[in-house]
C-alpha cells in the first residue's frame, strides 16, 4: 500500500485552506456533500473555454469534442462500478431522480395491488417517498425491514417477510444517518430467490466502498456524483440490460427518440432511452474527473485511512461524559451520529459551527428511523479522504467545550 499523504491530498481541495467565523474550516458534513479537488474544478471550467457545445447531434468540431468527454464520462462510471456494458449507465441528476425513474417505470410497468415492496427502517426519505406514492397507485403494500440496539438490519426478519409477493427490495448500501453497511449481497440473493428484484440506494456506499455489480448481482445501482468529489446535479444509475430494455421511457423529448410523427414515436436504444433532453453536459465530464481523483488516490488506500479516524472518533467521543453514540454496527462507513444528554443537537452543531466546525444535525432525512429510535435527531460527523485525526480531536474539544456553556 502506497503512503497516504494526507496534508498532501488536502492541498489539492482549495476550500479546505479557508476559513468559517474567522477559524480554520474543520469539514466533517461529507455524508451531506464532499468538497471539490482543483482538478475537478478545472475540468469545469475547461468544458466552457475550451468545448462548449450541445452533445450527440452536432456535426462540427466542437460537438464532436463534447461528445467524446461526456461519453468517456460514462465509460469511466461503467469501470466504476463493474458493470458489463456502458449502456447499462443511465446518466441522471442523482440517486433520487434513479429511484424515482425506477418507480415510476419498472414500478409502474410491474406492480400490481396487493404486491409487495421491502425497504428498510434506516432508508434516506429518497428511497422511500418514491415507492410510497407507487403502492398508494398501484394499491401495493410497503413492508420494512426492523433493525437492533446496534443498527444493524434483522436478517431473519427480512428474510420472514419475503415471499411470492415481493416485487421489488430497495435498500441502501450504507446508513447515511448511522453509518452502518449493510450485508446486500445476502439481501440481494434472498430476493432472487423469491423473483423480486433488487435497487440498492449507493450514496453513501458508491464513494466508500468497493462496487462490483455483476458481482453483486444487483438489478439496479444508484450514487451521487456530489457524494463522489464530483459536481452537484449529477449522478448515475446502473442496471441490468435486460430490465432496461423491457422498461418504459421516463421523459419524453429530444435524444430518447428515433422517430417522431405526429401519429407515432419510436423510441432510442440504450441509455439514451431515459436521457431526455440536453443533459448537464460539463458537470458529467467534471464527474469523470471526480471518479478518476478517487482511483489514483486508490479505494483501499482510502477506506484505511477513514476507518482509522471512524475508529478514533468513537473512541474520543466514547470519552465525552453524556454523549452517546447512535450507531454501532460491526461494519460501518466514516459516519458517528450522536447525541449528548440535556442538550438539544441543533444547539450543540450552532456551537460548533461558531468554532469553524461543520457537522449535519437533525433527522438527516431519515425521519423514520429516528421516531424508531425515540430521538428527534442527532449530530452526525461524516469523514472523508482529506480530514485529520487533529481535527477529530479539535471535534471533540469543540463538543467538551459545547456542553459547558449548554449546561
Amino acid at each position: 500500500m502506497m503512503r497516504y499523504d494526507v496534508e498532501a491530498i488536502r492541498q489539492d481541495f482549495p476550500i479546505l485552506q479557508t476559513t468559517a467565523h474567522q477559524k480554520p474550516l474543520v469539514y466533517l458534513d461529507n455524508a451531506a456533500t464532499s468538497q471539490k479537488p482543483q482538478i475537478v474544478i478545472d475540468t469545469l471550467l475547461n468544458y466552457y473555454k475550451q468545448s462548449n457545445a450541445n452533445i450527440h447531434r452536432g456535426a462540427h468540431y466542437l460537438a464532436a469534442k463534447a461528445t467524446e468527454e461526456y461519453e468517456q464520462a460514462r465509460e469511466t462510471i461503467r469501470h466504476f462500478l463493474g458493470a458489463d456494458s456502458a449502456d447499462e449507465i443511465i446518466l441522471l441528476r442523482g440517486v433520487t431522480e434513479a429511484i424515482n425513474l425506477i418507480a415510476n417505470t419498472y414500478g409502474e410497468s410491474q406492480i400490481q395491488e396487493g404486491d409487495e415492496i421491502i425497504l428498510s427502517v434506516m432508508e434516506h426519505h429518497s428511497n422511500i417517498v418514491p415507492w410510497q406514492m407507487l403502492c398508494e397507485r398501484k394499491k401495493a403494500i410497503l413492508k420494512v425491514i426492523p433493525i437492533n440496539e446496534k443498527g444493524e438490519l434483522e436478517l431473519q426478519a427480512y428474510e420472514k417477510m419475503l415471499s411470492e409477493r415481493t416485487k421489488i427490495v430497495s435498500i441502501a448500501h450504507a446508513s447515511n444517518a448511522l453509518g452502518s453497511i449493510h450485508p446486500i449481497k445476502k439481501i440481494i440473493d434472498l430476493a432472487h430467490q423469491k423473483g423480486a428484484i433488487v435497487v440498492i440506494d449507493g450514496a453513501q456506499g458508491a464513494v466508500h466502498l468497493d462496487i462490483d455489480v455483476q458481482e453483486l448481482d444487483c438489478d439496479f445501482y444508484a450514487f451521487s456524483g456530489h457524494k463522489v468529489y464530483a459536481p452537484t446535479g449529477v449522478g448515475a444509475l446502473y442496471g441490468k440490460r435486460k430490465i432496461l430494455e423491457a422498461m418504459p421511457p421516463y421523459h419524453g423529448g429530444g435524444e430518447m427518440i428515433k422517430e417522431v410523427s405526429f401519429e407515432k414515436t419510436t423510441y432510442n436504444g440504450l441509455p439514451f432511452k431515459f436521457e431526455a433532453g440536453t443533459p448537464n453536459i460539463a458537470d458529467v465530464i467534471a464527474f469523470k474527473a471526480g471518479l478518476d481523483y478517487v482511483q489514483k488516490i486508490g479505494k483501499q488506500n482510502i477506506h484505511a485511512h477513514e476507518d482509522q479516524l471512524l475508529q478514533h472518533a468513537t473512541k474520543q467521543l466514547n470519552a465525552i461524559e453524556g454523549l452517546s453514540i447512535i450507531g454501532t454496527a460491526a461494519q460501518k462507513v466514516s459516519v458517528v451520529s450522536f447525541v449528548v444528554e440535556g442538550c438539544h443537537h441543533g444547539d450543540l452543531g450552532t456551537l460548533l459551527d461558531a468554532k469553524g466546525i461543520a457537522v449535519r444535525t437533525g433527522h438527516h432525512c431519515a425521519q423514520p428511523l429516528m421516531a424508531h429510535l425515540g430521538i428527534k435527531g442527532t449530530v452526525r460527523a461524516s469523514f472523508a479522504m482529506y480530514n485529520t485525526l487533529s481535527e477529530i480531536d479539535q471535534l471533540a474539544v469543540g463538543i467538551q467545550s459545547a456542553i459547558k456553556m449548554l449546561k
